[in-house]
């Protein structure tokens, strides 16, 4: 039997919760396979350790951490401290310190779902995309200068290299070919951005010939807020830069019915050091605490998370579970429903253990 390890970091928020109702359900999923165990090692970083302590986590955490298999992570941040320090501080440093550089948000419409968008159900919406995720507008490169001072100044560089942009193009055609449809949409802002944004063109135009049977276009940041909205149909695989993608998959989210059946993998496809697996809908401290935070995201992302540990009928497993339990109505208020977290992850549980082969 295969042991998989696992790094827990719940940190802040709804994190504790949805994390723990995700091992629940991945427990559940590890016995019904009966192949694989998961062995977790629970780690209290965060915004309460940083209080206690004066950091997010501690000096030899990376080292900790590359003893995994895998991180499956909840959510940081912090009504009382500022968003950049809570970011900088625990999830930036794991991403960018594993080089975990493609970004993996996949959207669709489960069962029983409702999308905001008119007459567009299961099956019109299912897309996934690929965020570049070590450099452009979130590299931390910049400062500023003159502070409180009229002539102060505060520069934020977009960095955007060769060896960068063509890795997660390639990946990004790579898994476009993976998919039924082979399509591919580049999201830019060329038009106006035209050194960095116009060397992104240029690369994903290079590497498109080695990709003769995927089909690709292009298209303007802003132009593709009213495509995911309006021909929803027309997309399949899309790949933008750190901030269109992070921007464009909370769209997606909502357009599928909810921030909270997001799921995102944060992926270093070369494997050198393991990949972190997290639901996107962050800490939501305004539910924190009350028992309906939206476990799907989490079972979604743990989902991604066995597959990237080779456990793919498990995952498939798994989603089946979770579409069965959408399906039923079993849902938190998010998407309508009056389950509570615990009562959704019993109706996984149950449908894992309940689950035809």
């Amino acid at each position: 039997m295969v042991e998989h390890s696992i790094a827990s970091i719940p940190a802040d928020g709804i994190g504790p919760e949805v994390i723990s109702a995700g091992l629940e359900v991945l427990d559940a999923v590890a016995a019904r396979d009966g192949g694989f165990t998961l062995k977790v090692a629970h780690y209290d970083w965060g915004s309460n350790y940083y209080r206690k302590h004066g950091r997010f986590m501690p000096a030899d955490a990376m080292a900790w951490l590359r003893t995994a298999d895998a991180i499956y992570f909840g959510a940081v941040g912090d009504p009382d401290l500022p968003d950049d320090v809570t970011l900088w501080g625990l999830r930036l440093p794991i991403c960018q310190g594993f080089d975990q550089y493609a970004n993996v948000r996949p959207t669709r419409i489960l069962p029983g779902v409702t999308s905001p968008l008119r007459d567009v159900g299961p099956g019109d919406l299912d897309w996934v995309i690929v965020r570049e995720n070590s450099e452009g507008e979130y590299a931390g490169h910049g400062g500023r200068a003159h502070r409180g001072l009229p002539i102060e100044v505060a520069t934020e560089t977009a960095i955007f290299t060769r060896v960068g942009v063509e890795r997660i193009m390639r990946y990004a055609f790579e898994l476009a070919r993976s998919r039924p449809r082979k399509k591919l949409t580049v999201v830019t802002k060329s038009n106006a951005q035209r050194h960095g944004m116009v060397f992104w063109d240029e690369i994903a135009a290079l590497v498109s010939h080695d990709y003769k049977d995927v089909s690709w276009d292009k298209e303007l940041v802003d132009a593709m807020t009213m495509r995911m909205v309006l021909r929803p149909r027309t997309i399949d695989t899309v790949v933008a830069t750190n901030l269109h993608a992070d921007i464009l998959s909370d769209l997606a989210a909502a357009l599928a019915g909810s921030l909270g059946i997001a799921p995102t993998a944060n992926v270093d496809p070369e494997r050198r050091g393991p990949s972190m697996f997290e639901p996107i809908h962050g800490s939501a401290f305004d539910i924190t605490g009350k028992g309906i935070a939206n476990p799907v995201a989490t079972f979604w992302t743990g989902a991604m998370m066995l597959e990237h540990l080779g456990e793919k009928p498990a995952a498939v497993l798994l989603m089946r579970a979770v579409e069965q339990v959408c399906a039923a109505g079993i849902m938190t208020p998010d998407l309508g429903g009056k389950a509570t977290t615990k009562e959704v992850t019993r109706a996984v549980c149950e449908a894992v253990r309940g689950m035809n082969a």
